[in-house]
């Protein structure tokens, strides 16, 4: 069975901007998605910010194994509603690859629970990106390292927690590096953070940026049977231990009595 992913964007520049209309004419989203789908294991579909629900309704999230996340002009239009749904699919086991400029969407910052701040610099200089972890999944069949000819240069610090492993860092002409390619976990979820992919140049049709998003998916694709109802389940009280204890001392949670979790 395919990997079912959903490609998400954000659709303001693909829409409004006449050079990222020339580079992408079926939108960021678009082409990422034809991307994934040349893989006979990945099947993916595109949902955008100015849909009902952003495209993200509950029924298509349950049916989702990978989402894929890229905003960058209209952050806070993203509904509450729907970036709690997202999250709770993550904490039970939905992957999430987030883009770019998604750094600082609201889903990402949820679920980093940090500013994800950065430095940035739009001069179309070239990005160098080291696979620095050469035997992750992510980085398989790609060399030390790869150019991306024009890119948007982001610099350190990157206000994110210590992630599980970091994969690639990327040097740019200006003399900046960025720790590029980062992997966490939140619950069953795991989750891919990539740098390069500003609007305004052509990166997501460069072979190596798809390779390394076809390893993210099947990377963050966790096949084992969603964790469901465990963001929102209430703390459950343990009366029978499964071996013979002596109770020392006074409780203060009477069974039943409201106010305690």
């Amino acid at each position: 069975m395919a990997i079912r992913v959903v490609v998400w964007g954000e659709n303001i520049h693909d829409r409004e901007n006449e050079v990222v209309r020339n580079l992408y004419p079926n939108g960021m989203h678009g082409t990422i998605a034809e991307a994934l789908n040349h893989e006979a294991d990945i099947e993916a579909s595109t949902a955008t910010l100015e849909q009902p629900e952003h495209g993200l309704t509950a029924d298509r999230l349950a049916q989702t194994d990978v989402l894929t996340w890229w905003g960058h002009k209209n952050h806070g239009g993203v509904d509450d509603a729907v970036v709690e749904r997202v999250a709770q699919r993550v904490w039970e086991g939905m992957g999430l690859l987030v883009l770019h400029s998604g750094h600082f969407s609201k889903i990402f910052k949820k679920l980093m629970g940090t500013p994800c701040s950065l430095t940035w610099r739009e001069a179309g200089e070239k990005e160098r990106v080291w696979a620095i972890n050469r035997s992750h999944p992510i980085a398989r069949g790609l060399d030390p390292f790869f150019v991306v000819p024009q890119s948007e240069m982001y610099g350190e610090p990157f206000a994110v927690p210590e992630p599980m492993e970091t994969v690639f860092i990327s040097w740019y002409d200006g003399g900046e590096v960025f720790r590029s390619g980062l992997t966490y976990q939140r619950g069953a979820g795991r989750i891919f953070y990539f740098a390069p992919g500003h609007e305004v140049y052509p990166i997501y049709t460069d072979p190596n940026i798809q390779t390394v998003l076809r390893n993210a998916v099947r990377w963050a694709f966790n096949p084992a049977k969603p964790l469901t109802g465990i963001t929102d389940a209430p703390n459950r009280p343990v009366a029978e231990a499964l071996e013979p204890i002596a109770e020392r001392g006074p409780s203060l949670h009477v069974p039943g009595e409201a106010g305690f979790k």
